[in-house]
């Protein structure tokens, strides 16, 4: 008969329990016998050996074993290794003897390790103790331990090394006293002099140049600059990290096999506080890229994927580039859908060749299309002001491309912080939600204060400004609906202002938008010669026309009165007051006949690619300006005008981030019909001079004169700045930063202003009322003007900082070609001293 394996199993367990159970029985007797023989502790006793640093009621604190208590082994043992994890004794030795009938005492021979009762620095001239005990990871009282001492001599000297003290060493002592158990922990300095990087030199670089190399350096050369930005100094951190970078340098010129040892480098001190360092290069092989091919691809051929790569056969093998063209081969899938499919690059080294050929690897997924739009984090702005930014909508192929230009449309709405547009995961094959996670950022301002310019004096000013505003929600604050919203008032010791500002940045859900604006303006620039108002309304349309052209039409109406001075304001005993007067009521006549209405329509055209707003680095803003006034469109003047005004910047440097700017401005306004009643308005006249376009001259000081007279004897009054049709302005600065928010420029501006439209002659002109054959009559008297300013320029330095976010600068400019003493006419102040806030542009 068979019995089955199961069964037998069956039977070999129960036949093993029947074994097992009364051995255990027999243990557990044999234990229990023992614990019942084990002696009584009669006293438990701490015997230290030689220091005397440590309580005894401390080592009690860390032991099990108690007076009375029953003997057992296993709690001695695992006191022992409790003393021992203390960190407070160094020898530990556990031993019994007999105390009568039953009893024992248990004797702990316990040896603590010493503790340090001072820390003294000796020879640090340079770095207070203070500074030294703050970098050292030890402290009084502390349990010795000599590695540690050890690290905390390794961190100062680090530190000296960071300090530019490449001489210096750092050396530790311990003197220990047996009677007491403390030990006294001396570090023993040798700081050396501040040595200043006076030279980097490279040897072996044959194949890349050395002013490429230092480029990348962290590590420079001592410059005036230095005592600003901190640099010139050996820090040896940076410089073990500027190694690895010019490792990378190499390598992305191809160089593979770069080899830059640390210890090949070389220290020398030619001068007095002055270091030079010399870094060998072996740069090897310069590496080509051999054969491509794509394995896995069957959505698109190998000649499509082609066209998406940069780094060709026969190229620089180049790292970098090659990540580059992963990343947009994974675009270009990812743009169609198939946003998971992932690319691995592999390099094979071609031995025939020398060349390293290329193999992408293509894992293709599946394609996606959007199924719906998750918004998480919008706790006051609407759902509507996300999804109008969004470049996905639900049904649409899901783009990657698109995906991360929704992320970059909300952060440039600048509402949101911490913005993350994600792909999730449906259970609906081929289909993917998007997932837009925000944090609410602050949308509204309100600010006051005071400040002065060389232009406005002292200025207070009080606004409000809300880009999140909701004219309907006024249970939220009235926030979230992507309006825009200002209220500004100004009190300035020159001018004075209001504005009341909204803009509606999608009209009727669509990408236009809508603004308006009211203003009043007070100014009184020119002295005590005339004060203006103006006061009117502007409404607009703004909408993206072509890639980066934006374009705005606008209508706006304006009124403008001119309060003159008057004839009372000149001393009736003045020998020169009949001709005083009469220039003063010159002047008035034309300020008179520029009051009234203006009614206009406004074309801009702006293309902006600046990389910021403020200190621009690279990029360019380009503006067409066109106005047509006219009475049939309710208005007192009928005029045109075209100005355009232009900035490029170019990046010279990443070093100080180096900039040079140009300024290209040029505008002709005119007349319609000359009508003698209404001339071109005062303030629609070009005019140069100041902090915002020529700065080495005085407000408005660059232009077409009248009103002056002389006598017979030279003597006489000025004439005075009425303004031109045409200008032109052309303008050149090189600044670098110190910091993110300090920089240095140096500046050259020039340009004219003549008074007859389409001039753009850079002729001076000086001009006289009454002349025969060209040369001034003198009679009673001669009346003098100038109808074209000739080229007026400048040069001089500046600062660019910020301040509460506020850009300002300070510039001192000094004239090149004037039209000469301002006694005669002339514009020649000499320096300007020019103090104000905002960009030029």
């Amino acid at each position: 008969m068979k019995i089955p394996t199961n069964s037998l199993s069956r039977l070999a367990r129960v036949a093993l329990a029947f074994v097992l159970i009364p051995l255990s029985s027999l243990a557990l007797s044999a234990q229990e016998q023992e614990k019942a023989d084990a002696p009584v502790i009669n006293k438990l006793i701490i015997n230290f050996t030689g220091l005397s640093n440590v309580n005894e009621e401390v080592a009690r604190a860390n032991m099990s074993l108690r007076e009375g208590e029953l003997y057992d082994a296993v709690t001695v043992d695992r006191d022992i290794r409790s003393l021992y994890r203390s960190n407070l004794f160094e020898y530990i030795e556990a031993r019994i003897a007999p105390a009568g009938e039953g009893k024992i005492d248990v004797i702990f021979d316990i040896r603590p390790k010493f503790r340090i009762s001072a820390i003294i620095f000796e020879g640090n001239n340079k770095l207070s103790n203070s500074k030294l005990k703050r970098e050292a990871p030890i402290v009084v009282n502390q349990v010795l331990n000599e590695p540690r001492v050890k690290g905390a001599a390794e961190d100062l000297q680090e530190l000296y090394l960071k300090k530019g003290f490449s001489q210096a060493r750092v050396d530790y002592q311990i003197d220990r006293s047996p009677v007491t158990g403390f030990a006294t922990v001396t570090f023993k300095i040798r700081e050396g002099r501040k040595f200043k990087v006076g030279q980097v030199n490279f040897v072996g670089n044959e194949n890349v140049k050395k002013r490429k190399l230092k480029k990348k350096m962290e590590t420079k050369k001592w410059s005036f600059l230095s005592v600003f930005t901190g640099s010139g100094r050996y820090d040896q951190d940076k410089f073990e990290d500027d190694l690895e970078m010019l490792k990378d340098v190499y390598r992305e010129e191809g160089y593979l096999d770069i080899d830059i040892d640390p210890a090949k480098v070389q220290f020398s001190y030619p001068r007095e506080n002055r270091m030079r360092i010399d870094i060998n290069v072996g740069e090897g092989k310069q590496y080509k890229i051999g054969n491509i091919e794509f394995v896995g691809n069957e959505t698109y051929e190998d000649s499509v994927l082609r066209l998406m790569l940069r780094a060709l056969p026969g190229a620089t093998y180049r790292p970098e580039r090659l990540d580059e063209d992963v990343e947009r081969l994974e675009d270009f899938y990812g743009q169609f859908g198939y946003m998971e499919t992932r690319i691995r690059m592999e390099r094979v080294p071609n031995v025939e060749t020398g060349d390293i050929d290329i193999q992408y690897v293509v894992y293709e997924s599946e394609k996606f299309q959007v199924e719906s739009v998750d918004i998480e984090g919008n706790t006051k702005t609407k759902s509507v002001v996300v999804l109008r930014e969004l470049a996905l909508t639900p049904g649409s192929t899901f783009d990657s491309v698109r995906m991360e230009a929704s992320r970059m449309r909300l952060d440039n709405t600048r509402y949101f912080e911490d913005t993350n547009v994600t792909p999730q995961s449906t259970n609906i094959p081929g289909r993917k939600d998007v997932r837009v996670t925000f944090r609410e950022g602050r949308t509204g301002n309100f600010s006051f204060g005071a400040g002065f310019s060389s232009l406005e004096k002292g200025v207070f000013f009080i606004e409000l400004t809300q880009s999140n505003f909701d004219v309907f929600n006024w249970r939220g604050a009235f926030q979230g609906d992507g309006q825009k919203f200002r209220l500004k008032a100004q009190l300035g010791g020159r001018s004075s202002s209001i504005v009341l500002a909204f803009e509606e940045p999608w009209l009727f859900e669509r990408r236009l938008a809508f603004g308006f604006q009211v203003f009043n303006q007070s100014t009184d620039y020119d002295g005590l010669t005339y004060d203006t108002d103006v006061k009117g309304f502007e409404v607009s349309l703004r909408k993206r026309l072509i890639e980066l052209i934006e374009g705005k039409l606008a209508y706006s109406q304006t009124k403008t009165e001119y309060s003159f001075a008057g004839s009372d304001q000149l001393d009736p005993n003045d020998p020169d007051y009949e001709e005083k007067l009469a220039q003063l009521e010159g002047q008035n006549r034309r300020l008179a006949e520029s009051n009234g209405h203006i009614s206009r329509m406004n074309l801009l055209l702006i293309r902006d690619t600046r990389d910021r707003i403020i200190n621009s680095h690279r990029g360019m803003r380009l503006e067409l300006d066109l106005h047509y006034g006219g009475d049939f469109l309710g208005g007192d003047f009928d005029f045109y005008k075209v100005e355009t005004r232009n900035a490029f910047y170019l990046p010279l440097s990443e070093r100080f981030t180096q900039t040079v700017e140009f300024l290209v401005r040029a505008g002709i306004v005119d007349e319609f019909d000359e009508n003698p009643d209404k001339e071109l308005p005062w303030n629609e006249r070009f005019f140069l001079g100041g902090p915002n376009t020529l700065r080495g001259f005085e407000f408005r000081e660059v232009g077409p004169k009248e009103f002056g007279f002389i006598y017979e004897n030279g003597q006489g009054t000025p004439p005075v700045a009425i303004g031109g049709k045409t200008y032109g302005m052309f303008g050149a600065e090189y600044s670098f930063g110190i910091t993110d928010d300090f920089r240095i420029a140096a500046f050259y501006d020039g340009g004219f202003v003549n008074k007859a439209a389409g001039d753009f002659s850079l002729t001076r002109d000086k001009v006289f009322l009454y002349e025969e054959n060209g040369h001034p009559v003198f009679g009673n008297p001669i009346y003098t003007g100038q109808s074209r300013s000739g080229w007026n320029d400048n040069y001089g330095v500046g600062i660019r900082m910020s301040m509460m976010g506020t850009p300002l600068r300070l510039d001192y400019a000094l004239p090149i070609s004037t039209d000469g003493d301002p006694a005669n006419g002339g514009n020649d102040e000499g320096g300007q001293f020019n103090f104000t806030f905002g960009g030029r542009f």
